[in-house]
Protein backbone atom coordinates (compact mmCIF):
# COMPACT_ATOMS: atom_id res chain seq x y z
CA UNK A 1 0.00 0.00 0.00
CA UNK A 2 1.49 3.36 -1.13
CA UNK A 3 2.18 6.08 1.63
CA UNK A 4 -0.36 8.77 1.48
CA UNK A 5 0.97 12.23 1.16
CA UNK A 6 -0.44 14.18 4.47
CA UNK A 7 -0.11 18.18 4.74
CA UNK A 8 -0.21 20.58 6.81
CA UNK A 9 -3.89 20.52 7.31
CA UNK A 10 -4.05 16.80 7.46
CA UNK A 11 -1.48 17.21 10.33
CA UNK A 12 -3.76 19.93 11.69
CA UNK A 13 -6.95 17.23 11.25
CA UNK A 14 -5.35 14.34 12.71
CA UNK A 15 -4.10 16.88 15.78
CA UNK A 16 -7.31 17.42 16.67
CA UNK A 17 -9.18 14.47 16.19
CA UNK A 18 -6.61 12.42 18.38
CA UNK A 19 -7.80 15.41 21.35
CA UNK A 20 -10.79 15.27 20.68
CA UNK A 21 -12.48 12.69 18.08
CA UNK A 22 -16.30 13.89 19.37
CA UNK A 23 -15.78 17.09 17.52
CA UNK A 24 -18.43 18.15 15.22
CA UNK A 25 -17.47 18.26 11.35
CA UNK A 26 -18.08 22.01 12.20
CA UNK A 27 -16.16 23.13 15.56
CA UNK A 28 -13.40 20.66 13.70
CA UNK A 29 -13.34 22.60 10.06
CA UNK A 30 -13.45 25.76 12.48
CA UNK A 31 -10.26 24.63 14.94
CA UNK A 32 -8.07 24.47 11.84
CA UNK A 33 -9.18 27.05 9.59
CA UNK A 34 -11.14 25.21 6.85
CA UNK A 35 -14.83 25.05 5.67
CA UNK A 36 -17.41 22.28 6.59
CA UNK A 37 -17.11 20.53 3.03
CA UNK A 38 -13.64 20.43 2.76
CA UNK A 39 -13.01 19.74 6.34
CA UNK A 40 -15.43 16.67 5.78
CA UNK A 41 -14.12 15.62 2.38
CA UNK A 42 -10.65 15.42 3.89
CA UNK A 43 -11.60 13.31 7.12
CA UNK A 44 -13.10 10.95 5.03
CA UNK A 45 -10.17 10.57 2.57
CA UNK A 46 -7.86 9.99 5.84
CA UNK A 47 -10.67 7.43 7.00
CA UNK A 48 -10.71 6.02 3.65
CA UNK A 49 -6.95 5.46 3.40
CA UNK A 50 -6.71 3.84 6.75
CA UNK A 51 -5.00 6.67 8.31
CA UNK A 52 -8.37 7.11 10.54
CA UNK A 53 -8.39 3.53 11.72
CA UNK A 54 -11.54 4.33 14.12
CA UNK A 55 -12.60 6.33 16.76
CA UNK A 56 -13.19 4.78 20.66
CA UNK A 57 -13.92 6.48 24.43
CA UNK A 58 -10.87 5.64 26.52
CA UNK A 59 -12.14 4.26 29.75
CA UNK A 60 -10.35 3.80 32.84
CA UNK A 61 -9.49 0.38 33.59
CA UNK A 62 -9.81 0.27 36.93
CA UNK A 63 -12.81 2.02 37.30
CA UNK A 64 -14.33 -1.16 34.90
CA UNK A 65 -13.05 -4.01 37.20
CA UNK A 66 -9.70 -3.97 35.95
CA UNK A 67 -7.19 -3.36 37.76
CA UNK A 68 -4.26 -5.73 36.74
CA UNK A 69 -2.04 -4.80 33.34
CA UNK A 70 0.22 -7.61 32.44
CA UNK A 71 3.02 -7.53 30.18
CA UNK A 72 4.13 -10.98 28.51
CA UNK A 73 7.02 -11.90 26.80
CA UNK A 74 6.10 -15.18 24.84
CA UNK A 75 8.01 -17.67 22.21
CA UNK A 76 7.21 -19.66 19.39
CA UNK A 77 7.97 -23.45 19.40
CA UNK A 78 8.97 -23.57 16.23
CA UNK A 79 9.73 -20.63 14.05
CA UNK A 80 7.85 -22.00 11.01
CA UNK A 81 5.35 -19.47 9.49
CA UNK A 82 2.30 -21.80 9.93
CA UNK A 83 2.97 -21.80 14.23
CA UNK A 84 3.20 -17.59 14.29
CA UNK A 85 0.69 -17.22 11.88
CA UNK A 86 -1.77 -19.48 14.07
CA UNK A 87 -0.63 -17.80 17.12
CA UNK A 88 -1.17 -14.27 15.18
CA UNK A 89 -4.84 -15.66 14.01
CA UNK A 90 -5.71 -16.77 17.80
CA UNK A 91 -4.93 -13.34 19.55
CA UNK A 92 -6.85 -11.33 17.34
CA UNK A 93 -9.94 -13.41 19.26
CA UNK A 94 -8.83 -12.77 22.61
CA UNK A 95 -10.43 -9.90 24.44
CA UNK A 96 -7.93 -9.61 26.96
CA UNK A 97 -4.92 -9.01 24.87
CA UNK A 98 -5.28 -5.12 24.58
CA UNK A 99 -2.22 -5.15 22.40
CA UNK A 100 -0.02 -7.88 20.73
CA UNK A 101 3.52 -7.15 18.98
CA UNK A 102 5.97 -9.14 17.52
CA UNK A 103 9.37 -8.39 18.25
CA UNK A 104 13.31 -9.19 17.72
CA UNK A 105 14.99 -10.30 20.99
CA UNK A 106 14.58 -12.37 24.01
CA UNK A 107 10.78 -13.03 23.11
CA UNK A 108 8.81 -13.54 19.68
CA UNK A 109 5.91 -10.98 21.04
CA UNK A 110 4.93 -9.18 23.67
CA UNK A 111 1.58 -8.95 25.08
CA UNK A 112 -0.37 -6.50 27.04
CA UNK A 113 -3.10 -8.39 29.28
CA UNK A 114 -5.45 -6.50 30.93
CA UNK A 115 -7.59 -8.40 33.80
CA UNK A 116 -9.35 -8.30 36.79
CA UNK A 117 -7.01 -9.76 39.39
CA UNK A 118 -4.20 -12.02 39.85
CA UNK A 119 -6.57 -14.62 40.18
CA UNK A 120 -7.84 -13.61 36.79
CA UNK A 121 -4.63 -13.58 35.37
CA UNK A 122 -3.95 -17.00 36.72
CA UNK A 123 -7.32 -18.62 35.02
CA UNK A 124 -6.46 -16.61 31.80
CA UNK A 125 -2.59 -17.92 31.50
CA UNK A 126 -3.32 -21.59 32.59
CA UNK A 127 -6.86 -21.44 30.74
CA UNK A 128 -5.53 -19.63 27.33
CA UNK A 129 -2.63 -18.33 26.95
CA UNK A 130 -0.60 -21.92 27.31
CA UNK A 131 -3.05 -23.42 25.47
CA UNK A 132 -2.07 -21.03 22.23
CA UNK A 133 -0.81 -22.57 18.95
CA UNK A 134 3.26 -23.28 19.81
CA UNK A 135 3.44 -21.21 22.65
CA UNK A 136 6.36 -22.50 24.48
CA UNK A 137 8.08 -20.25 26.85
CA UNK A 138 5.94 -17.35 28.94
CA UNK A 139 7.29 -14.69 30.93
CA UNK A 140 4.80 -12.09 33.02
CA UNK A 141 5.59 -8.64 34.02
CA UNK A 142 2.95 -6.85 36.23
CA UNK A 143 2.67 -3.74 35.65
CA UNK A 144 2.65 -1.80 39.29
CA UNK A 145 1.56 1.91 38.39
CA UNK A 146 0.07 3.38 34.35
CA UNK A 147 3.22 6.38 34.45
CA UNK A 148 2.00 7.78 30.75
CA UNK A 149 -1.33 6.41 29.43
CA UNK A 150 -1.94 5.62 26.02
CA UNK A 151 -1.99 8.81 24.46
CA UNK A 152 -1.51 10.90 20.81
CA UNK A 153 0.93 9.55 18.30
CA UNK A 154 3.54 12.03 17.19
CA UNK A 155 3.09 14.12 15.00
CA UNK A 156 6.30 16.54 14.58
CA UNK A 157 7.36 14.60 11.54
CA UNK A 158 4.49 15.55 9.29
CA UNK A 159 4.46 19.21 7.13
CA UNK A 160 3.57 21.77 9.88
Amino acid sequence: MPKLELDAIDRRLLDALQGEARLSNVDLAERIGLSASPCLRRVKILEREGVIRGYRATLDRRRIGLALTVFVGLKIERHRDQEATAFQQAMLSVPEVVACHLISGEHDFLLEVVVASLEAYEEFLLGTLLKLPGVSDVRSNFAIRMVKPPGPLPLDHLPA
